[in-house]
């Protein structure tokens, strides 16, 4: 039997392996022989008793074929896979033969051939639809034993979640031959036991022992309705099994109905540390963008992209993205060109290309838009760079910033919101030190200044240009190692939506010199970071303990200017506001008139490339600030 079995297995893939002219010929040709089987049996049957033709009977003979690869042609019955066939295309076949049966008819009754039954008409389009049903059906069966599990050779495959989602997913998988679904696994002991088209549903207290028994290498969450803690949950439950996990799009992404193997995503980092959102004050997203003028600085950047994308959605007059970076400009503003014209938004979206650092394109920029609200994301964030390249650094983020605060008060702008970063707080790191001096710049100018100046500083985005994920992911698919600078490196993450939702609210709430601090949650070891993305990937990280592990994390040493730990406030008794995840500091800063000759000589120092003065300037005026010693 087991020779025969692979005979019959070889067969199949030496049919699945013929060209489709070749298929195409083959079906065309078994379905003349099934026109003319049915005409002698209907021929048999209607005169009760075996029949060969002759006379005028063989002209129903020959006329069968010929109606029958037109129609079927017609019906697109020849493009069909078999081993594919669904139900649409048995209701394709149906109303080909009553289409077959009606010429069929109308011409036995108008040409009256001797020997000939009228009734002919209706008894052989019966038989030839049961004959061309049934091979259809069992091509199918035959041929998709090679998509059974013990057949093929795609990742084997647990869909979780035994809802619409999943059996549309286990749908989907019957024309991928990437996986073999192995089964179902739901938390809902009424559906425990039973059989979904076939595939049983396990409870999920059987996913350990069905992953060692089947030999299960993935598993699919199908459950884009769930909230972010009962998904964090299940995540911890599947994260000690040595499997790939993945996941389906949100609700939203699955509007029309469908599943395909294309909507399988690989499982985020956000999944596990990001958080429910709080749902944000509408009125006070509205208050500063609706109908009107928006500049956003950086806005081909990851945050800044974030900002316009959410910016569009409460309609503003003008939306400006200013960019030196061509391509990431071009890149948004083509994406929100999407966005605006799919959702109707009617938004006049003005791309700029320009750098904050040349006070005369900004000038230019106010003069000729007069915009009412700015968001100044753009900023050089990079830790080691920015370190090896002080000057550079200083002139983007310090000088930058008072360019674009200069021509927003000459231009009459009400409120300019600047991002900040929890690097800002006593700073080990120019760059850090570089934006401690942005944020001071801006409380000194508002002090007398009409237009509202506020900053908002908050910790690392996942998936920002910045950020350590993007790196893991690139080392994860290069095979390792991941590198970790420190296993003591501890960081504050949050999803890049919401942080920007909530720049947008702290920003509305701003009365002037403000310093809003973003609740980031708990603070997250880099290296258990890294150890749950391998985790997630479906391997193993490989350490003494486990020398037969997959992927090694290495620790690199801390980089020029890297601190430990993150901190978000330099002074201590933030206020609450309005918003639960929104908190408002209270710290020093230095009058204009005390700056104002700082700035001067850090100026001088930044265009001079002098790193020791920049350094002078820096620990006279930023709190905590500490100098690495030059290489």
């Amino acid at each position: 039997m087991g020779a025969l079995n692979f005979q019959g297995v070889a067969l199949q893939s030496r049919i699945l392996g013929w060209s489709r002219t070749a298929k195409q010929l083959v079906v065309v040709s078994q379905d003349v022989l099934l026109s003319l089987v049915a005409t002698w049996f209907a021929f048999t049957l209607r005169l009760d008793a075996p029949h060969w033709p002759s006379g005028a009977q063989w002209w129903v003979y020959m006329l069968t074929p010929l109606l029958t690869v037109p129609i079927f042609m017609l019906f697109g019955l020849y493009r069909a896979i078999f081993r594919y066939t669904g139900q649409a295309a048995l209701q394709a076949t149906g109303l080909a033969v009553l289409v077959y049966g009606c010429f069929l008819t109308v011409i036995l009754l108008w040409q009256q051939w001797p020997m000939v039954p009228r009734s002919l008409g209706i008894l052989q389009p019966l038989v030839f639809l049961f004959l061309v049903g049934g091979s259809r059906a069992v091509a199918r069966f035959w041929l998709a034993k090679l998509d059974q599990p013990e057949h093929r050779q795609g990742a084997r495959l647990l869909i979780y979640g035994a809802g619409a989602s999943g059996v549309q997913t286990a749908a989907a998988l019957q024309l991928s031959r990437q996986y073999v679904l192995q089964g179902f696994v739901d938390d809902d002991a009424a559906k425990v036991g039973r059989s979904i088209n076939g595939v049983t549903v396990f409870a999920t207290n059987a996913i350990a022992q069905l992953v060692v028994s089947q030999g299960i290498t993935d598993i699919l969450l199908a459950m884009p309705s769930a909230s972010r803690e009962r998904r964090n949950a299940i995540l911890e439950f599947l994260q000690p099994l040595p499997v790939h996990i993945r996941t389906l799009p949100g609700l939203s992404d699955l509007a029309s109905g469908r599943v395909t193997v294309q909507d399988f995503h690989e499982l985020d980092v956000e999944d596990l540390l990001g958080r429910s959102p709080v749902p944000p004050d509408a009125r006070l997203l509205r208050r500063d963008l609706a109908g009107q003028v928006v500049l956003v600085t950086g806005a081909g950047g990851s945050i800044g992209a974030e900002l316009t994308r959410q910016i569009l959605q409460q309609k503003p007059r003008q939306l400006l993205l200013l960019d030196h970076n061509e391509f990431g400009l071009y890149s948004i503003h083509q994406e929100l060109q999407s966005l605006s014209a799919s959702r109707q938004l009617g938004v006049e979206l003005i791309p700029l290309l320009g750098s904050v650092a040349n006070p005369q394109r900004l000038a230019s920029i106010f003069a000729a838009y007069q915009p009412a609200t700015v968001y100044h994301a753009a900023a050089y964030k990079h830790v080691p760079m920015v370190e090896d390249n002080p000057g550079e650094g200083i002139l983007n983020n310090v000088f930058g910033t008072l360019n674009l605060a200069q021509a927003a008060q000459s231009s009459g702008v009400k409120r300019l919101v600047l991002i900040s970063t929890d690097k800002a707080v006593r700073p080990t790191n120019v760059m850090g030190a570089s934006k401690r001096m942005a944020e001071l710049v801006l409380q000194a100018l508002a002090a007398s200044s009409a237009t509202c100046f506020t900053m908002v500083r908050f910790g690392n985005v996942l998936d920002s240009s910045g950020s350590v994920v993007p790196l893991f992911r690139r080392q994860l698919a290069a095979g390792g190692p991941l590198t970790v600078t420190h296993a003591e490196v501890t960081r504050y993450f949050m999803t890049i939506p919401e942080a920007a939702q909530l720049v947008l609210q702290a920003g509305a709430m701003a009365q002037g010199g403000d310093v809003f601090v973003l609740d980031m949650g708990q603070p997250v070891k880099i290296i258990d970071l890294a150890q749950r993305m391998v985790q997630l990937s479906g391997l193993k990280v490989r350490d003494a303990a486990h020398p037969e592990g997959d992927i090694t994390i290495a620790i690199t040493g801390l980089r020029p200017g890297e601190k430990l730990y993150e901190e978000l406030l330099i002074g201590d008794n933030p206020e609450p506001t309005a918003h639960a995840r929104i908190m408002k500091a209270h710290e020093a800063f230095l009058p204009w008139d005390q700056i104002q000759p700082h700035l001067q000589d850090l100026r001088t120092a930044a265009q001079q490339a002098d790193v020791a003065a920049i350094k002078v300037v820096l620990q006279a005026c930023v709190q905590g600030y500490h100098a690495q010693p030059d290489q």
